[in-house]
């Protein structure tokens, strides 16, 4: 049975939105961006924070994290894309600043449900899917149920195929095969800080360029009250993400949805070959892979954000 627990109040839950709308160039000129609104969705007794720029009328982006980060994994992205895409990132339930109710059901098809309304109260009616770690499964499930709504997908380090589970990935599958005290003990340390900077710097050629601020803010959200024993619900939840990979591939073969795979070449949790993998179900899926580890965008955000603008451009239209 899953456990239960009574989240800490968010650091923001009360705040009003804040915008941000320019930022300053190398020689200190002030260029206009799209604004970055930062708001709450009442989904389901969720407070769901969320992260959006762009026109409203533009075809829409739906960016979904994964463990153990938040929205805030995608804070550069963002103004990469807003000009021309309406760009929406929520903090899915048990991270980042979302607030959700005690009890609450810690399952990736409960995350799924609750994602499906926030997407429908914001009016997001069909929407290209970005989707990284643990975004990947919630994002192929909202596939699953309304395929007529996805527009595209792009996947950053987001699995849908057994070759891509990579040896980070072994104490969870160890846990699914014997759900035990011990397993469940031992997994704890994946949400230590110092294994959650290594999530930001496995892989990666210059550890320099990760900004200490990314992995210590995934540690101090994912240390509040109660949120531990969430994070072990949802490893061992992760197994029916496995099971429901052959459902996904045949969704792929059967809609064929337009994909690009922008991936960290040295990731240790979802490696390189489930990036691939997506070409035997699509064959027009267009792979990119980078000199990096799991949380690519943190060094690559630049070249992923072109190659994400030219996609968008020839599928969707700017």
């Amino acid at each position: 049975m899953p456990h239960r627990h009574t989240p800490a109040a968010s650091p923001v839950a009360n705040a009003a939105p804040l915008t941000v709308s320019a930022a300053t160039n190398s020689v200190g000129a002030t260029r206009r961006h799209s604004p970055v609104h930062y708001r709450f969705a009442e989904v389901q007794q969720h407070k769901i924070f969320y992260r959006e720029a762009g026109p409203k009328n533009a075809p829409a982006i739906l960016l979904l994290h994964g463990f153990p980060t938040s929205s805030h994994m995608f804070r550069n992205l963002i103004p990469l894309l807003a000009e021309h895409y309406r760009v929406v990132a929520p903090d899915l339930p048990g991270f980042g600043f979302t607030v959700s109710p005690s009890p609450f059901e810690h399952t990736f098809d409960h995350i799924a449900q609750v994602m499906d309304k926030f997407t429908t109260m914001i009016g997001v009616k069909r929407y290209a899917v970005y989707v990284f770690d643990y975004g990947a499964p919630v994002g192929f499930r909202l596939a699953l149920k309304h395929p007529e709504r996805i527009t595209a997908f792009i996947t950053q380090n987001g699995n849908a195929y057994a070759e891509g589970l990579g040896p980070g990935f072994s104490p969870i599958r160890k846990h699914w095969r014997d759900a035990s005290a011990e397993h469940r003990t031992a997994l704890r340390e994946l949400l230590k800080p110092e294994s959650i900077q290594w999530q930001y710097t496995q892989g990666v050629t210059d550890p320099t360029e990760i900004a200490p601020e990314s992995y210590v803010l995934d540690a101090a959200l994912l240390a509040r009250p109660g949120n531990a024993e969430m994070q072990l619900d949802l490893f061992l939840d992760y197994r029916t993400n496995f099971d429901l990979y052959p459902q996904f591939q045949e969704y792929f073969r059967a809609r064929r949805p337009p994909l690009l795979a922008v991936w960290g070449r040295n990731d240790l949790i979802f490696l390189p070959a489930g990036a691939e993998a997506f070409k035997r179900d699509l064959p027009d899926a267009e792979i990119h892979l980078y000199e990096t580890g799991h949380f690519a965008l943190e060094t690559h955000v630049t070249e992923i954000g072109a190659v994400i603008r030219d996609f968008l451009g020839r599928t969707l239209g700017d």
